[in-house]
């Protein structure tokens, strides 16, 4: 038997070997986390590739480009842009201990 050169030609494999779920699949790139505020995407993003600026919900400062942070979507929403949030690491783990800062 020939040997495959394009094994599963770039489908995602879980830890074990196998395919990954549809939603692993999608979201290959972030992970799931749950809180008390519900299921959450996050992927982080390193400083080498911050090349934007966003406000943080949780501080409401900058995130200027250059800055390690991490991005934040519904685990219910798949694939939603609107519903991504740019947060500090440090915000996006203190969230359940203060709310989000409102902007007036």
């Amino acid at each position: 038997m020939p040997r495959r050169n394009h094994p599963d030609h770039g489908r995602a494999r879980d830890a074990r070997g196998g395919a990954q779920s549809e939603l692993g699949a999608a979201t290959g790139w972030a992970r799931a986390e749950s809180g008390a505020d519900g299921d959450w995407l996050v992927r982080t993003v390193p400083g080498a590739q911050a090349t934007k600026v966003y406000r943080c919900p949780g501080c409401d400062h900058e995130i200027r480009p250059g800055t390690p942070h991490v991005v934040v979507w519904p685990a219910d929403e798949t694939g939603s842009v609107a519903d991504r949030r740019h947060w500090h690491r440090a915000c996006w783990d203190a969230r359940a201990r203060r709310r989000p800062h409102r902007r007036w």
